[in-house]
Order: C-alpha cells, then sequence, then structure tokens
C-alpha cells in the first residue's frame, strides 16, 4: 500500500525550507510516498514547493490583522472556506499522517487531519511556540523542537529535541573557502563580516549599515552585504562611493554557502533557520531580532543563545546606533569570536529532517 503524507504551513522561508526538507527525507526512507503540500494562496510556498518537485494546494487562509479589526471579518470567512476545504482535501488525499511546520495554513489542514483520526506531527522551530502550534499541540501525536524547555508551552510527553532542519549544502561550507575567496575576489588574509536580513531584506540593520558607511569602509574588514530586493537601490545609492573590491553590496547571494565560509562574523536576525544554520557552522553572529513578529519570538530565539554566551543580541531600536561599532569591536577580538563557535556549536542539532521524518514513520508503525 502506498504510503501518503501531507506536509502545510509556509509563509516564509523559515518554514517552507524545513516543510521541503522533511518531505525529502521521508522520500529518501519511502521513495514510492506520495506527499501533497497545502499553503496559503498567494504566499511564496505556492511557487517554492512546486519548484523542489512538490504538488502544494492552497487555502485561502491569512493571519489576524490587528490594525484594522474590520478587516477580520474576511479573515474568519477566509478561515471558514479553509477549514471546510482543507476537510475536503483530507478526505479526497486520506493521508498516513499529517505534518505541520507554522504557518497560516497548518491549522486548518491539521485540525481535518485530526477529526479524521489522522496522526498529526507538528514542528515548533522557534524557542516561543506560535499561537497556531500550541492549539494543535492538543490532538497532536508528536511535537518536534528546536529548544529546550519547550514543555512550558507543551506536553512534555509529545516533545522531541530535533532541532530545525536546514540547507544541506551549507554541511560542507569550510571546505570550500579557497573558491568562495575566489568567487567574491576577497583577500584571504583579511577578516570578512557577512550582513543578511533574511529572505526579504531587514530595514532596520540596512539603516545601520547605511548609516556607519564610511567607518565600514575604512575598517580594513571585508563585507558582504546582502540587502534583499526591496532594500537594494537604497543600498546601492548610499553606498556608491564607498563600494570597492572588498565592500560588496547585493539584494541576494546565490553562493550563500560560500558566504558562510568565509564569514568570521555574521550579522542577522534571528529567525529560527538563521539560528539553526549559524549553530550548526559554528559562526559568531550579532543578532537584531525583528520587532515586527508575533509574540517577539525572535528575541526569545536570540536570548536562547545569549544566555549560552553563543550570540550578541542588540535591539532594533538600537541597531543604529550599536550594530556597527559593536561588529567591528568584536571582529578584531579573535578569543571572543572562538569562544562564541564553540559555544553556539554545542547547540547545533544535527540530521534534524531525518530525526523527524524518523519520527513520522514511527506514528504510521
Amino acid at each position: 500500500m502506498k504510503r501518503k503524507f501531507i506536509i502545510s504551513g509556509g509563509g516564509t522561508g523559515g518554514h517552507i525550507f524545513p516543510a521541503i526538507s522533511i518531505a525529502n527525507a521521508l522520500k529518501k526512507q519511502i521513495p514510492d510516498a506520495e506527499f501533497l503540500f497545502v499553503g496559503a494562496i498567494g504566499r511564496m510556498e505556492m511557487e517554492r514547493v512546486p519548484a523542489a518537485g512538490y504538488t502544494i494546494e492552497g487555502l485561502p487562509v491569512s493571519g489576524f490583522d490587528r490594525k484594522n479589526m474590520l478587516r477580520n471579518v474576511k479573515v474568519l470567512w477566509n478561515l471558514m472556506n479553509s477549514l471546510i476545504l482543507a476537510r475536503k482535501i483530507i478526505k479526497r488525499f486520506k493521508p498516513d499522517a499529517a505534518i505541520g511546520v507554522g504557518g497560516y495554513a497548518s491549522a486548518p489542514t491539521l485540525r481535518a487531519a485530526a477529526a479524521f483520526g489522522v496522526p498529526t506531527l507538528i514542528q515548533e522551530q522557534n524557542s516561543y511556540a506560535g499561537v497556531t502550534n500550541k492549539l494543535l499541540a492538543k490532538k497532536a501525536k508528536r511535537i518536534c523542537v528546536a529548544y529546550e524547555g519547550m514543555e512550558r508551552f507543551f506536553p512534555k510527553d509529545k516533545i522531541i529535541l530535533t532541532g530545525n532542519p536546514v540547507r544541506q549544502d551549507l554541511f560542507s561550507v569550510n571546505a570550500k573557502a579557497d573558491e568562495a575567496y575566489k568567487f567574491f575576489g576577497f583577500d584571504k588574509t583579511k577578516k570578512t563580516i557577512l550582513v543578511v536580513g533574511g529572505s526579504l531584506g531587514a530595514r532596520t540593520i540596512n539603516q545601520s549599515i547605511i548609516a556607519n558607511l564610511e567607518k565600514l569602509a575604512t575598517s580594513g574588514v571585508q563585507i558582504i552585504w546582502q540587502t534583499g530586493k526591496f532594500y537594494i537601490e537604497d543600498a546601492k545609492k548610499a553606498s556608491a562611493e564607498f563600494t570597492s573590491a572588498e565592500f560588496l553590496v547585493t539584494d541576494f547571494v546565490s553562493r550563500m554557502d560560500y558566504a558562510y565560509s568565509i564569514a568570521d562574523l555574521v550579522i542577522s536576525r534571528a529567525g529560527a533557520s538563521s539560528i539553526s544554520e549559524l549553530c550548526l557552522l559554528a559562526k559568531p553572529v550579532i543578532l537584531v531580532p525583528s520587532p515586527n513578529v508575533s509574540e517577539d519570538h525572535q528575541t526569545q530565539n536570540a536570548l536562547a543563545l545569549v544566555r549560552k554566551e553563543a550570540a550578541i543580541l542588540i535591539k532594533d531600536i538600537d541597531a543604529k546606533e550599536q550594530l556597527v561599532s559593536t561588529a567591528l569591536k568584536l571582529i578584531n577580538d579573535d578569543l571572543a569570536l572562538k569562544s562564541m563557535s564553540d559555544n553556539i556549536l554545542k547547540l547545533a542539532e544535527k540530521d534534524s529532517a531525518d530525526r523527524i521524518a524518523a519520527e513520522v514513520l514511527k506514528l504510521i508503525g
């Protein structure tokens, strides 16, 4: 009998990539298994999932608007429709198990699956559980988490510490350093700072770099600055007189494995996937948590590292004033960099996708 799996969630790359990784890990174990992804119409999973070779169906679901309460009439209507559609999908596809990775679509999909007696597993990527996963936990058979101490949100007997799946091409980054220096045209005798703000960019991080361009350009440190597509024009205009062979400004780094391989220090938001990658790669990092996320979960993610002396946290509101000066001071402190690298590596969880897939397979016997 052919095994069938539904995987639901999305909204950001941080949700989509783990979802695809789990599907790939299950496919490795059961090559003829059938997969159906369920996402939210208009969100990036509707493009990214088919590009990875999987089928996806969309639900008209979205998040609540906390600023304009009237818009929530439509949100509730769409949620009701999504619940009906999700039940139809479960009834038609008849999955052996349903996996939720967070994001708007996972709530109606996993609720429908549980209602039909399909075993469900949820993956919580953050150190502070989201509302959706807290609600779904009551019916879930397994809850795979990336941080210790998650029993404050979920029943202890359901929790499995697996970590978050990361991009496979990142695992061999250290072997790529020579190629990477050539790729970027950088000097291997100099230190390098990698600045990233997630797949869409980060306004505050970009503004902090723009406010301190001269300081960075004259520091003797090489810079790879990924601005994100929304901020590239402003960044290029502001940095025109400072960019050089050692100061790269780009909207998107096509070879992030190369960028990581030569980065002595990373400046980043505190999304769950980014942190998981940085742990596995043992990269010293300054984290600037986004204030525009539910339950301020990025600050909680960052604090989990700060408590272990594995990262430095700079608040979004303080970044313009403190970020660049802190980075330039840290990049020249080899002892501090080494200590942070050692400490962050201790938090790494390896083979996460395979471990989550193993839990799914246990559910279906």
